[in-house]
């Protein structure tokens, strides 16, 4: 740390500058092929003022320490986790195969790519997560019968048609996308394909477990009523970066990588292993993602990402504000 510091205290002042600071990020967010990335001049000023606690408009060495520990070691060296999102026979061949819902996508396309990374990439952890109904499940357009819905819904139960959103009478109101029967626990549909590998000591993670509501998050069911495991595992992991991909990409990727930047994770949706339904929605989820400061790669360019070698400043600005959202609530605390 304390060489660090020093290579970057430019003038030996024992202070860092924000002129300084910026020679720290652009050592910092780089790749392998000698790439510079650039650094949004507000987020520049913002990540500086994070780490300069005091205010002063300069960062000493005790304020360098947290910079240091928290953020350039996290950046040069993250712990990092695939989270292979409902790759099921239910989505690729079965009863909502998104080749049916969208002739242009076909969801076996993913598993190729997803085998490559899981044979060359050294993840800290790998997850699978499996979309795990009961029979008499709320989404499934056959189970109407089951439930009331309410006067409020724009869609009556008799004109209701498959994908199409309807409202259950509460309390709470429930709205809900009306789905084919899908992912029945035990059931063939709901098993990984064969054709995914199985990576070593991965985790499975079963979500939508609950007849009463769906869950497209893998953290979350979609009234944020019940928590999976897959934040007490990730935790666990140590991670602080998620590599994202799956079926389907305008769906249950999308919902679960909105939720892991919520909760404070370096995100990257990988594009090449993820098929959708709409291509529109497909696009909103990947504006969100960006807009929330997650990143949107291509499988080949992950390996260098997960080795700490290629450093996208988006994933750092994103960890500065969770340093700063902690930090903030620690003060709290404190107070």
């Amino acid at each position: 740390m304390d060489a660090c510091f020093a290579a970057f205290d430019k003038d030996g002042d024992g202070y860092l500058s924000i002129v300084e600071f910026e020679f720290i990020c652009r050592a910092l967010f780089r790749n392998d092929r000698g790439k510079i990335y650039n650094v949004d001049e507000s987020q520049l000023k913002e990540m500086y003022s994070i780490f300069d606690s005091n205010g002063d408009g300069k960062i000493d060495k005790e304020e360098f320490e947290i910079c240091w520990n928290r953020w350039i070691k996290i950046c040069t060296r993250p712990k990092s986790a695939f989270l292979i999102v409902d790759v099921q026979n239910d989505f690729i061949t079965g009863s909502l195969n998104i080749k049916q819902c969208a002739a242009q996508h076909d969801g076996s396309e993913v598993i190729e790519p997803i085998n490559r990374l899981l044979e060359t990439v050294q993840f800290d952890a790998v997850f699978y997560s499996l979309d795990w109904h009961p029979t008499d499940h709320v989404s499934f357009i056959d189970n109407l019968h089951l439930r009331e819905i309410d006067p409020s819904s724009a869609i009556s139960k008799e004109a209701a048609q498959v994908y199409d959103t309807i409202t259950f009478r509460g309390p709470p109101l429930l709205k809900q996308r009306l789905w084919p029967r899908h992912c029945i626990q035990d059931s063939r549909g709901a098993e990984l394909h064969k054709d995914l590998k199985i990576a070593n000591n991965a985790i499975k993670i079963y979500k939508g477990t609950n007849p009463e509501v769906d869950s497209y998050s893998v953290f979350w069911d979609n009234k944020k009523m019940m928590e999976t495991s897959l934040s007490s595992q990730l935790q666990g992991k140590g991670a602080t970066d998620i590599y994202i991909c799956g079926l389907a990409y305008d769906v249950c990727v999308g919902a679960t990588a909105i939720d892991a930047l919520a909760n404070g994770y370096r995100t990257i949706l990988i594009d090449d292993c993820s098929r959708g339904v709409d291509l529109v929605d497909i696009e909103k989820t990947k504006t969100t993602v960006i807009a929330n400061n997650g990143v949107i790669v291509n499988s080949s360019q992950v390996k260098t990402m997960v080795e700490g070698k290629d450093r996208r400043p988006e994933l750092g600005y994103k960890l500065a504000l969770e340093i700063k959202r902690k930090l903030n609530f620690t003060d709290d605390d404190d107070r």
